[in-house]
């Protein structure tokens, strides 16, 4: 890779953090072109991109953005994990670390703050955004489908009450 290669890198990972909410950082000592591809596939699922970067151009290109702080953590065979989405990027890193321990994650940053480990577990336990705003709408109108079911219970047992009254008056009536 010559020197124009490396500087179009640098730019183009820098522009891509710049967008980027969460950045993972993992030593990915191991892994196979395979496996690699499988996490990129599963990154790309999750709108979220998955990158094996020299340390020193990764660390020049974290220069300058809210992400600079984990420059620090570059040391050895290491990728990086963005994305837009704050959950997405620790989610997916979590899940096939789990499957695969040649993945480690070593820290995380999330909008210029640095996670913790147990933080970042802590993301990647977190639903999803759509998987919030379902639960929250799930919420909002169950009180709404409550009422509806104790109205229309209860136009149910007034009718069965008129119903028993009119059988009644017409048994009386009978005798």
């Amino acid at each position: 890779m010559d020197r124009s290669q490396k500087e179009s890198l640098i730019v183009e990972l820098q522009n891509s953090l710049k967008t980027a909410k969460t950045v993972i950082v993992a030593h990915q000592d191991g892994l196979t072109v395979a496996e690699s591809t499988e996490l990129r596939d599963k990154m790309r699922e999750s709108d979220s991109a998955y990158k094996i970067v020299k340390n020193r151009l990764a660390v020049r290109a974290l220069k300058g953005t809210k992400f600079e702080v984990l420059s620090k953590l570059f040391l050895g065979p290491t990728a990086i994990a963005f994305s837009e989405d704050m959950v997405a990027p620790a989610k997916v890193a979590h899940a096939f670390s789990k499957e695969n321990p040649k993945l480690t994650i070593i820290g995380g940053c999330h909008d210029g703050n640095e996670l913790t480990l147990d933080e970042i577990n802590n993301l990647a336990n977190l639903p999803s955004l759509d998987e919030l705003r379902g639960k929250i709408v799930g919420i909002l109108s169950s009180p709404g489908r409550n009422i509806a079911c104790i109205l229309q219970a209860s136009a149910v047992k007034i009718a069965n009450v008129f119903k028993a009254c009119l059988l009644y008056t017409s048994d009386a009536a009978d005798e």
